[in-house]
């Protein structure tokens, strides 16, 4: 199994009480509250964070794009991925975007990514979202109805600009280019191995079935909520007659190591409380837009991360709302916190996996082996997490967790979707 140190750069200073002042911490959230020297102080705090992970053990670092939001500060994850391509050396760049879509023409996306696979030497993995609704519908101004048109004409053409050996000419309905020629080249042949990040899309599962590509569920709440999700994935792949490679999914989990499963209830209630209460207070009226869902995903019921996200965070609004309704003047007042999601709730429903080593190692393997997923996305960073805590978790799941789990399908199955960089005698040490 390979490991992925995964940051979503969350903004750490929303006010306590941020979910009962605000509507959404997505698309139309107060610029006020955005600090540029708290913006200097964690950027360069997450940069590190990535490059000591990368230092420890873990296969890959992983980024990804969001836009008009607390949630996650990396609008453009190419610039985090230049740094790291210099000042990591052989963990894998795992970039979940870029949200091809919203790139005009996606030309540029084709020409960034291969520019980062030349200065890491072929270390990067190439993720193609279609991105949130909030981002792409409401920050970005991109039709609902045509969004995966454009995305999936975008991925052509981003595809045969990397394989082509001439200079081509595309006439897309939504790009029309006379002359494409992407230079730099990449360094990976035919190209970096491509991951698309999904949240219980049904053609998004088609997709990656049916162009071997990684399916990538980028979901907030837990192996135990995900397991549907992951396999509807693998029934689309049996549907296909293709072979069931856990190397071709991957998924991502929040996780929270300690001495003991006392110690990790103290050290991580808070940051994973502001995560899940603040950075996913998401106005519902944003979360499904008309024609942002395909008609087979509405058929099959499916539920996504985002709109779970969007219910949760509304139906605690209602219950707060109610119970201050409720309250007789001779009651003590409900306090918001009293309806917020409980750390202890997030853990029972497995959205954080939480506890001593090798509870973690437990736990791990069996999403691993559940899911048959073997690429994970461990968020050892979430909310407000402090840097020493962040290095703590980081460095207990490196030392004490990954070696043990690592192992697990490397005996049964071949990892195609992993990069495969130049020899170390021909990559190029950036001068100290």
């Amino acid at each position: 199994m390979k490991f992925v140190w995964f940051h979503l750069m969350p903004y750490p200073d929303l006010p306590k009480d941020f979910p009962d002042r605000y509507r959404s911490v997505w698309v139309d959230i107060d610029p006020s509250l955005f600090d540029p020297a708290v913006g200097h102080r964690v950027y360069n705090e997450y940069i590190d964070q990535l490059e000591y992970a990368a230092s420890v053990g873990f296969d890959g670092v992983g980024i990804n794009e969001h836009h008009s939001n607390a949630y996650g500060l990396m609008p453009s994850p190419n610039i985090i991925a230049a740094t790291l391509a210099r000042s990591t050396s052989d963990a894998a760049i795992v970039v979940l975007g870029d949200s091809v879509a919203l790139y005009n023409p996606p030309i540029r996306v084709a020409e960034e990514m291969a520019m980062l696979d030349g200065i890491s030497g072929g270390r990067l993995v190439a993720g193609f979202p279609v991105g949130s609704p909030m981002d792409t519908v409401f920050a970005y101004g991109t039709n609902p109805a045509t969004l995966r048109e454009r995305y999936h004409e975008g991925m052509d053409l981003i595809r045969q600009a990397w394989t082509s050996d001439e200079v081509f000419s595309f006439n897309g309905r939504y790009n029309k280019l006379r002359y494409v020629n992407v230079w730099p080249r990449p360094v990976q042949k035919p190209h970096p191995p491509i991951w698309i990040p999904g949240g219980g899309s049904v053609d998004t599962w088609d997709y990656c079935a049916a162009n071997d590509l990684v399916y990538c569920y980028l979901s907030y709440f837990g192996y135990k909520a995900g397991l549907a999700t992951m396999r509807g994935f693998w029934d689309k792949m049996v549907e296909r007659g293709k072979p069931l490679n856990p190397f071709q999914g991957a998924f991502a989990q929040f996780v929270a190591v300690a001495d003991s499963e006392k110690e990790a209830f103290e050290l991580y209630r808070e940051p994973a409380e502001y995560f899940f209460n603040s950075c996913l207070h998401v106005y519902a009226g944003f979360a499904d837009p008309p024609g942002y869902k395909t008609p087979n995903t509405v058929r099959a019921g499916v539920e996504g991360m985002v709109e779970r996200a969007a219910r949760e965070a509304t139906a605690r609004a209602e219950a707060k709302a109610a119970a201050k309704d409720n309250d007789k003047p001779t009651m003590p007042k409900s306090s918001s916190a009293s309806q917020m999601m409980s750390f202890e709730t997030m853990v029972e429903k497995g959205y954080v996996v939480l506890g001593s080593p090798d509870q973690v190692i437990s736990k791990l393997t069996e999403v691993g082996t559940s899911m048959n997923v073997g690429h994970l996305l461990t968020l050892a960073h979430f909310g407000n997490m402090d840097k020493e805590l962040v290095r703590y978790n980081t460095e207990m799941l490196a030392r004490k967790v990954l070696p043990e789990v690592q192992p697990l399908f490397e005996n049964d199955w071949e990892d195609h979707w992993w990069p495969h960089p130049l020899p170390s005698a021909q990559r190029v040490e950036p001068a100290r």
